[in-house]
């Protein structure tokens, strides 16, 4: 949920896929992004995939409407009591994934995107702290079956701005911070903008060891090729000339958990003719040939990787690159978003939102969908921001902007339903306020819907009929 300079309403915009803005529309084809997903079954179908689950209905407590059948849990709140004693619950619940666990149980990663002014900082762990000065970190929650909180403790602490990241194929969590300052500034001691690694079932396994080689720039999400093992990465820059799209080539690729310490080559992608990916308005168009150049210095020591000499032929930028997701099993390509593009900030062209798709083995890019003003189909709201992929096949999408908060959903076929609505009133009663949706994701057996209100912090479990 990181706020530009030049815009603070507009925060982290689509951390999967997305758009930009109240009742901005997209064109493309919405069905390419789940094509070949593991959650693109036949279910996609399903009545709600048209209409949704029906109205909302009030909810008595004052927290969390839902459709008729549906019915939510609390698992956890900024300011109470960690249940491993360790302190209190974190500020800012943002990016967030369900693991499975053993014997039937859920690893929920929680990150907390914390800077300096954080309420409550990710309590300091020994050998869990890579930053005593810093804020921010994971906290990880360990679930059974009927989503009963059995331990809930601290997966790292001592880093900063914990926005979104992305599960291994080996179980863990990769979580990345969104800011570059250097020791000595901000209040730090020492340098940011790294990815860590988190084992939920056993933090201290994973520690809180910085994946150097994987760069130190503004990360915003990752996804990882199950079969090479090749990490993706996506660059949410706020400042011309922008983020990079970046691929890192691990030395033992899926090697498991610390493998990725073995370090790599980190490279950034360059489309042959296109310097800015705002440029291209054209659902459907291809690029062939896309190149990946070394970068020169991953660890920015003199230089952004972004502002780094990538030869004449320069390299391939774009505006708030932001979430990232591997296609699926049979799908094999990953997808990242551009979440908007602003003229008057230096790209190309304006638009409200991009989602490409990348296949390895063609080494070529494609635009699947472009979200704007001048076309057929609707998504309402202000602001929506964290997105996954739903049992239905379609997509979750969190609202972030003024008043009460929703979680939609998006079918397959591009129908908009709601899907919760937010009521706890964070406000003054003349100027009530309303904590934005983050870090949606869904349990390995698609039963569960967990969700996190960014402020006050608080995650949700969400059950009912999803099968309907």
């Amino acid at each position: 949920m990181s706020s530009t300079p030049s815009d603070a309403s507009r925060r982290q915009v689509i951390a999967r896929t997305g758009a930009l803005g109240a009742g901005i529309a997209f064109t493309g084809a919405l069905s390419e992004v789940f094509a070949g997903t593991a959650l693109a079954g036949p279910r996609g179908g399903g009545g709600h995939g048209r209409a949704g689950y029906g109205p909302l209905l009030p909810d008595p407590k004052g927290l969390l409407d839902l459709p008729r059948g549906f019915r939510y849990k609390v698992l956890s709140r900024e300011g109470d009591p960690l249940r491993s004693g360790e302190g209190t619950v974190p500020s800012n619940h943002d990016g967030m994934t369900a693991l499975r666990g053993r014997r039937g149980r859920v690893h929920l990663v929680r990150n907390h995107e914390n800077r300096q002014s954080a309420k409550f900082a990710v309590p300091t762990v020994k050998g869990l702290t890579y930053d005593p000065a810093a804020k921010g970190g994971c906290t990880a929650l360990t679930l059974d079956g009927r989503n009963n909180v059995l331990e809930e403790r601290v997966g790292i602490a001592g880093t900063a701005v914990n926005c979104a990241g992305g599960p291994t194929p080996w179980g863990t969590w990769l979580t990345c911070e969104e800011n570059e300052e250097r020791a000595g500034t901000g209040g730090y001691t020492k340098d940011h903008g790294f990815i860590f690694e988190v084992d939920p079932a056993d933090p201290h396994r994973t520690g809180a060891v910085p994946l150097t080689a994987m760069g130190r720039f503004q990360h915003e999400a990752i996804a990882v090729d199950p079969k090479s093992g090749i990490v993706y990465e996506t660059e949410d820059a706020f400042a011309f000339p922008f983020g990079l799209f970046y691929r890192f080539l691990p030395k033992k690729p899926c090697g498991g958990v610390n493998s990725l310490r073995a370090g790599g080559t980190l490279e950034a992608m360059r489309v042959p003719g296109v310097p800015d990916l705002s440029a291209v308005h054209e659902p459907g168009r291809s690029f062939g040939g896309v190149e990946w150049v070394p970068v020169p210095d991953p660890l920015a020591k003199e230089t952004p990787v972004r502002l780094q000499d990538f030869g004449k032929k320069g390299i391939t930028h774009a505006q708030k690159l932001e979430g990232c997701y591997w296609g699926g099993h049979d799908d094999n390509a990953v997808y990242f978003v551009s979440s908007y593009a602003k003229t008057k900030e230096g790209s190309l062209k304006d638009h409200f939102g991009q989602v490409w798709k990348y296949e390895p083995n063609r080494r070529r890019l494609t635009l699947v969908v472009v979200f704007g003003p001048d076309t057929d189909h609707q998504l309402p709201g202000e602001y929506p921001d964290n997105i996954c992929l739903a049992p239905s096949g379609g997509l979750m999408v969190c609202e972030d902007g003024d008043g009460a908060q929703h979680v939609f959903g998006l079918s397959r076929r591009g129908q908009v339903y709601p899907m919760a609505r937010g009521r706890q009133n964070i406000g003054t009663p003349e100027a009530p306020e309303w904590g934005e949706f983050a870090g949606v994701t869904f349990s390995p057996d698609e039963s569960t819907m967990y969700v996190n209100c960014y402020t006050p912090g608080t995650t949700f479990a969400v059950t009912g009929p999803w099968d309907d």
